[in-house]
């Protein structure tokens, strides 16, 4: 399939100061209606029309190009006309089952079983939640305290695994747990392998993997670290929400082979970094290290509701309706995450965001060499960070200019959100589908857009 008759062709194009009339109207319309805990429209106020590949129309005809893809749901892009026709076929047959079996429920198991990473491809079992990532995590959680009998968890700081109260017990950041301590007990975090700030001021990125990989070893083997036995590790192979950190490949690596050595169930949080996005089927295949399980959401449902876990087959120790979910039979979402992987072997889209993320890093690697304010561009794929600080000395996070570089780029007309563990980290996540124009054109307008900023400054 041509990328290019995925998107519009125009994009971008802006008419004016955004918001516009139009979309300023429904943006106060929902303010009155929606709770406070809406967000993203606070940082991109946009009321959405029409989207199509990477690009999105507002109610004002303003067109963006998107950078954020659904904070990496719409690896596919919007509406993707290869996915919406297996939709529309399924739903005029049936829509929810439960998990009563159905031809397109054994075809998404059997298809996800066979591009799963490491050892579980073609040698696991799959169940069905929720339809949120949240309760993938939910699921892992309570299948390893059964294989275990032990309640302890391990999480790395700079996570973020969701909202519910599990995963939000397993996410670091301060700002979304203040108001809703205690949530479940003995959850203990450990550094990551960041290696721009790496807490053990190691001098490489290899150093501070073994560093870190080191002192996760030491709590787990002295019995006064404070930390009990734990049911099992939560690990992103790939930081997302902590501001897309890329650790050593030999990290993700030693910390399994602790785990094994341990007996502790290792699962890999591939959410946000699974299906193509980082230029490998999963972002734990960099490192070449195996799962016992791994959960699975965002780009799975191509675009709808869907979650899932995959465990290695002599793992599947609980028991019926050990964990349910109305929506576990949401057919729509599964006959959309069937065809989802279909469109990424046929079209290669792991090779595809690996070549075009090298094209764009290379730009931004430039970028950061002339720019005093970008401390860090790092990423894999179509996942990219810029990091941004005040100092390139200090490495004084600067969520100020972040946020204003974000603003900047908004107002010409790329969407995109920000993170990291001090809210100063400029995020792409592009639909994989975006052309190599949409995206140097995106790419080009960030660089304007940080130059804008730091001219500012002065």
């Amino acid at each position: 399939m041509k990328f290019e008759e995925l998107s519009f062709e125009e994009a971008p194009k802006i008419q004016g100061k955004i918001p516009g009339t139009n979309s300023r109207k429904i943006l106060s319309q929902q303010e009155k209606l929606e709770g406070k805990p809406v967000s993203y429209p606070k940082g991109s106020p946009i009321a959405f029309a029409q989207g199509f590949g990477a690009t999105i129309k507002d109610v004002d005809d303003n067109i963006f190009i998107d950078f954020f893809g659904g904070a990496g749901v719409l690896a596919l892009g919007h509406c993707n006309p290869y996915i919406e026709k297996k939709v529309i076929e399924i739903q005029k047959n049936i829509t929810h089952t439960l998990d009563f079996p159905t031809e397109i429920r054994l075809e998404i198991i059997e298809k996800i079983q066979s591009v799963l990473p490491g050892d579980l491809k073609n040698n696991s079992k799959i169940i069905f939640g929720g339809p949120t990532g949240s309760d993938a995590v939910e699921s892992a959680i309570k299948l390893s305290k059964i294989i275990t009998k032990r309640h302890g968890l391990i999480a790395f700081e700079g996570a973020y695994h969701g909202m519910s109260s599990g995963a939000l017990a397993l996410t670091s950041g301060k700002f979304w747990k203040k108001n809703y301590l205690p949530l479940i007990p003995e959850v203990h975090f450990v550094p990551y392998a960041y290696s721009y700030r790496c807490p053990f001021k190691t001098e490489t990125a290899e150093e501070c993997a073994k560093a870190s990989a080191n002192f996760y070893e030491h709590i787990l083997e002295d019995p006064h670290s404070g930390v009990v036995d734990p049911a099992m590790t939560i690990i992103e192979p790939i930081q997302g929400e902590g501001g897309t950190i890329v650790p050593h490949n030999s990290f993700i690596e030693r910390i399994t082979d602790i785990n094994n050595m341990y007996e502790i169930p290792i699962v890999f949080d591939e959410i946000q970094a699974g299906f193509c996005r980082t230029g490998k089927f999963f972002s734990s295949e960099h490192s070449g290290a195996s799962p016992d399980i791994v959960t699975l959401s965002k780009a799975l449902g191509g675009g709808y509701p869907l979650s899932a876990i995959a465990y290695r087959k002599d793992l599947d120790v609980w028991s019926k309706a050990a964990h349910i979910g109305t929506f576990r039979g949401n057919v729509t979402a599964m006959a959309a995450g069937s065809a989802s992987i279909d469109f990424m072997l046929e079209n290669n889209l792991a090779n595809y965001a690996e070549e075009l993320g090298n094209h764009l890093m290379m730009k931004l690697e430039k970028c950061e060499r002339n720019s005093a304010i970008v401390g860090e561009v790092r990423g894999k794929g179509l996942m990219i960070g810029i990091e941004i600080v005040a100092n390139k000395e200090t490495k004084k996070p600067s969520p100020e200019l972040c946020s204003k570089i974000r603003d900047e780029m908004f107002q010409r007309g790329v969407i995109i959100e920000i993170g990291g563990h001090y809210n100063n980290v400029l995020r792409f996540l592009p639909p994989l589908v975006i052309t190599r124009k949409l995206a140097e054109i995106g790419i080009e307008i960030c660089i304007e857009s940080i130059e804008k900023i730091e001219s500012d400054i002065v």
